[in-house]
């Protein structure tokens, strides 16, 4: 009897052990992290010149791992504010899974790690990248923005469109134009992404007092600002094939899932009731995702044909 109670105690250790592993996971914000990994490594990939496999897979990993902690510093500074929305009341701190002062030292010392070993293993000019855009999320937006002004999406949203020139910088030490030109199809992209979700979700940020473009200028600026990005960030989601660094295809695919997310946001502008804005909004939130995703990983795939076309002249 003494040792099925022994096994049953164990395997309450095991099983609450794997749990609080699981609670530090989701205070890195996997899905959001899948993202910024993926376009980091897309900026690495196509960027001019040659790195050590090991390397690269290191950098990949540091930039995730301090994209994962700007997300642990994030939900420590605003656990108070997640408690209130519906979106966000289940999270670690505020589900009390883990507490505050854990959340900011995980958050600390990840960060500290991932530029370190960034400058030692890989170069400090990415390190230093990296260590801004943790700076620029954690304080810029997350302590000084997002509470003041319902453009904290519009300026924070400069932290998420970084990994892409950290990933060109980890393989050339440096950026370019063609870096920044990646970084500007994310900065904006952001705000249509993040207006069309506040816009299906303002009680939300209203119970939370966070001043989101939809319900401080209301929902028809929201909407003609949503538009307005909408229309510039299809323009710029071209601009790798006109400056050389893609091809056609990407040039193909980018022109017409940036008309498509045009027609969305035009779509949800001249939505005439709350209930179709609703619906508008989600379907232009849901493709914004769509977009991003199918624009760089066509930019990956293309360069990736390109270079084996070279290495094998097939």
């Amino acid at each position: 009897m003494s040792a099925v109670n022994s096994t049953m105690k164990l395997e309450i250790k095991k099983t609450k052990a794997y749990a609080y592993t699981d609670d530090y996971m989701l205070l890195l914000k996997p899905r959001v992290m899948s993202l910024v990994v993926f376009t980091a490594f897309v900026g690495l990939f196509i960027a001019p010149g040659h790195m050590n496999p090991v390397l690269a897979l290191l950098a990949i990993l540091c930039i995730a791992v301090g994209g994962g902690a700007s997300g642990a510093l994030n939900m420590w500074y605003d656990s108070d504010i997640d408690a209130i929305m519906e979106r966000t009341h289940s999270r670690p701190i505020p589900a009390g899974l883990v507490t505050r002062d854990q959340g900011l030292i995980f958050g600390l010392v990840l960060s500290l790690l991932s530029v370190l070993v960034m400058g030692v293993f890989i170069n400090w000019f990415s390190a230093a990248l990296l260590g801004f855009a943790i700076f620029f999320y954690v304080i810029i937006y997350t302590v000084w923005l997002k509470r003041l002004t319902p453009q904290n999406i519009v300026i924070g949203g400069a932290a998420g469109a970084f990994p892409p020139m950290i990933g060109w910088a980890a393989v050339t030490g440096t950026t370019s134009f063609e870096s920044m030109v990646l970084f500007l199809i994310i900065f904006l992209w952001t705000p249509p992404h993040f207006w069309a979700l506040s816009l299906f979700t303002i009680m939300d940020y209203e119970k939370a007092h966070i001043p989101m473009m939809a319900n401080v200028r209301g929902e028809k600026s929201t909407k003609n600002q949503i538009l307005g990005y909408a229309i510039v960030m299809a323009l710029v989601g071209v601009l790798p094939c006109v400056i050389g660094l893609s091809g056609m295809v990407y040039g193909l695919f980018s022109f017409i899932t940036g008309l498509i997310f045009v027609v969305y946001s035009w779509q949800l502008r001249c939505a005439p009731d709350r209930e179709k804005t609703v619906s508008a909004a989600r379907k232009l939130f849901f493709f914004s995702l769509f977009y991003l995703t199918v624009l760089f990983t066509v930019l990956l795939l293309e360069t990736l044909i390109v270079r084996v076309w070279a290495i094998f002249g097939v």
